[in-house]
């Protein structure tokens, strides 16, 4: 096999090798489940110890780039998903961001999703949809359950959409909100108002209407960021 790698020079040697297979995977010179050389070929061609090689490797691993089983060596990952799972949740971790950026990042994501699942959805789709917003109906004034059902309506249209990208986008996205959405639940009227615009959503999901659903998506989020600024200046006031 000819891998276009060059010898490594920099101080981090495992370093650049984790970035020199990823470039090659992203460049498509090594493909999903396709095998690696051997250690002793990696060594030569990358001019670097078993042990730099091994650290490189067992990084690979743990993201989810490659995949290695004892008798067969080690061979790319057949799903990326782990990885871009594991970059996200890192990115999202290691920077601040604000929450209202977060939440116009999900009007966009989101719109697309609801309107995915209004082309899309099939009839076992729609009846979880239904159950999802009659059990968040039910958790009125039970923050932490609501909070956890209006998590999984929103994930089951991301795949529903059929586009895992925007399902770990989501799914990441939405775990970096956890405490605004805690916050905002503790105004009155905020999970009655969110039932309400769930059931928009799921209408317009039923109805087959895509650019409904987009609109009542974005509508709902945008009520959402608007809450949560009441939210914050009311923490703010009680501080004074």
């Amino acid at each position: 096999m000819r891998l276009k790698v060059r010898p490594i020079r920099k101080s981090s040697i495992s370093d650049d090798i984790v970035q020199q297979i990823i470039s090659l995977i992203s460049n498509g010179d090594l493909n999903a489940g396709q095998r690696l050389p051997t250690e002793r070929e990696l060594c030569v061609k990358f001019a670097a110890s078993r042990s730099s090689l091994r650290e490189a490797l067992r990084c690979l691993s743990i993201m989810g780039v490659l995949t290695a089983r004892a008798g067969e060596g080690t061979s790319v990952a057949m799903d990326g998903s782990k990885f871009m799972e594991t970059v996200l949740h890192w990115r999202m971790s290691t920077e601040r961001h604000n929450i209202e950026d977060l939440m116009e990042v999900r009007i966009a994501l989101e719109g697309v999703t609801a309107a995915s699942a209004a082309r899309n959805a099939r009839e076992a789709d729609v009846k979880k949809l239904r159950d999802l917003v009659a059990k968040m109906e039910d958790a009125v004034g039970n923050a932490k359950r609501f909070a956890a059902l209006d998590l999984e309506f929103h994930l089951s249209l991301a795949r529903v959409s059929n586009n895992k990208l925007i399902l770990d986008l989501v799914g990441v996205i939405r775990g970096q909100l956890e405490r605004g959405v805690a916050k905002v639940l503790q105004l009155p009227q905020a999970m009655p108002l969110s039932v309400k615009e769930h059931k928009s959503i799921l209408h317009a999901v039923i109805k087959r209407e895509s650019e409904q659903a987009r609109a009542a998506m974005q509508a709902h989020l945008n009520a959402a960021i608007l809450r949560h600024r009441t939210a914050v200046e009311d923490s703010i006031n009680r501080q004074k």
